[in-house]
């Protein structure tokens, strides 16, 4: 992991990491509130209760903020990879929906600049993902003998996982309630990885 710098080169120390974790912490709390491109410096720096000049000491600009913010969503994948391995697919189903439940500003900001081709934030979000794949992808292989190419088997996987952890409160409003669609989609997870429907 490369070391932490301030935009001016300079590897900011205690106060200064402090200072930089309460201007994402503001930039975080700020997007649960309003889109990420009507978001300001200005905003950010006085709900961080600091200066515009401190925030460009640390971040180009906000997107810059938002790219940090994205970048910390890596620390989850080892959790979603230790989960698969014990293939308890319900908690899986669980991990997903409490992920994008603590996260869903920063992920929805990832995939509409995904969306409309920003390279940063797509790397970011197939580095989060592509550990969950891989994970997948061998116990495909573990549960053998089955007609499937693995790794597409664990994309899709992954791309039901990440739908309906986003949707989940559009179900709740349609009158699916949670518990059936953690168990519906966990059984549909079981299915993918392993042929069986047993959750």
């Amino acid at each position: 992991m490369s070391e932490l710098r301030a935009v001016d080169g300079r590897v900011p120390g205690r106060r200064g990491r402090a200072t930089r974790d309460k201007l994402l912490k503001a930039t975080s709390d700020l997007l649960v509130k309003k889109s990420y491109r009507d978001l300001t410096v200005v905003e950010i720096a006085k709900r961080a209760r600091t200066s515009t000049a401190t925030f460009y000491q640390y971040f180009t600009d906000v997107e810059a903020a938002l790219v940090e913010l994205a970048r910390d969503l890596s620390d989850e994948a080892p959790r979603l990879v230790e989960i698969i391995r014990t293939e308890n697919w319900l908690q899986l189903v669980d991990a997903f929906i409490d992920l994008w439940e603590r996260h869903h500003a920063i992920l929805r900001v990832v995939d509409l600049a995904t969306a409309e081709g920003d390279l940063r934030f797509r790397n970011i979000r197939t580095h989060l993902l592509s550990q969950v794949t891989d994970a997948l992808r061998d116990a495909v292989v573990r549960a053998n003998g089955r007609d499937v190419e693995p790794r597409a088997q664990a994309a899709t996987v992954v791309s039901l996982l990440a739908h309906v952890a986003e949707h989940r409160y559009g179900y709740e409003f349609w009158g699916i309630r949670l518990e059936d669609m953690r168990r519906s989609t966990a059984r549909m997870v079981a299915w993918g990885v392993t042929g069986r429907e047993t959750i």
